[in-house]
């Protein structure tokens, strides 16, 4: 019985060690603009499920010498990672004062960026013009308006260094000439995406009837989404998570305890 209580009393601790990874995570991106927390999650799991229901013979008499050797796995259980799921609410908007700055009021809306894997999704409006006139990401990635065609031709260009103005549709206007419009993707369903890192998204595969060409969203410039990360909720989380981490260890040291007198105390009698 010992044996089967360590492994679960494992799993457990394995499974907050990966919550905390979760949450550093989040802290460390607590000031990111437009970054998304992640949270863990976890299910139980019961050993006999692994076997089909014709070979489970699990004694419906009160346990006994006589039917313990039956049990088939069906007194064991374990903690399993599930993976994480992605928060996608919206974090606060800061004002920046910068015109380049760019905050998507609205929930499951994306910006369209270009990238050398393909179409990425990003909330982080922290835009810049490069030499060629290009609007672009902090990494040097092309921001995409809504025209046709390929990435060079959907790529938006800012031709006078002059100031321009993002109107809340996407409409970028410099002076008094309208130049394109950025393109904004929602999602009907977020968790249709996965993160690819610098705060950009990918659309999974089969969830291309998540997207909506049509959100219901706003731009609104010189001000940039903030992380949506509650820096005191993820102290909580990290407390708890520590404090239960302590006692599987506790847990663990106990069930050893147990296989050692076993070992050691009982073939003495």
């Amino acid at each position: 019985m010992s044996t089967k209580g360590i492994y679960t009393a494992v799993s457990g601790a394995i499974a907050q060690q990966n919550k905390m990874d979760t949450i550093a995570n989040n802290l460390a991106n607590a000031n990111t603009p437009a970054f998304k927390k992640d949270r863990q999650v976890f299910k139980e799991y019961l050993t006999a499920y692994e076997k089909s229901p014709d070979v489970i013979q699990v004694p419906k008499v009160p346990a006994s010498i006589e039917s313990f050797y039956h049990m088939q796995g069906g007194d064991k259980a374990y903690v399993d990672g599930a993976g994480t799921f992605t928060d996608f609410s919206q974090g606060s908007l800061r004002p920046t004062g910068n015109p380049l700055d760019l905050a998507i009021n609205g929930k499951g809306t994306f910006f369209e960026i270009a990238t050398p894997q393909g179409v990425r999704f990003t909330r982080n409006g922290s835009f810049v013009v490069n030499q060629e006139g290009v609007l672009t990401t902090k990494q040097g990635y092309p921001v995409l308006s809504n025209a046709a065609g390929d990435v060079e031709a959907r790529s938006i260009r800012i031709p006078n260094p002059g100031p321009i103005s993002v109107a809340g549709n996407g409409l970028i206007i410099q002076g008094n000439t309208p130049l394109q419009t950025l393109k904004l993707t929602g999602f009907n369903q977020p968790q249709a995406l996965r993160k690819v890192g610098q705060s950009m998204y990918i659309l999974k595969e089969s969830m291309e009837s998540e997207q909506n060409d049509t959100p219901q969203a706003s731009i609104m410039q010189g001000s940039l989404e903030m992380s949506n990360v509650n820096v005191v909720e993820e102290m909580t989380e990290m407390i708890k998570t520590t404090r239960t981490f302590e006692s599987l260890q506790k847990a663990i040291q106990a069930y050893d305890q147990m296989n050692g007198k076993l070992v050691n105390d009982v073939p003495k009698f």
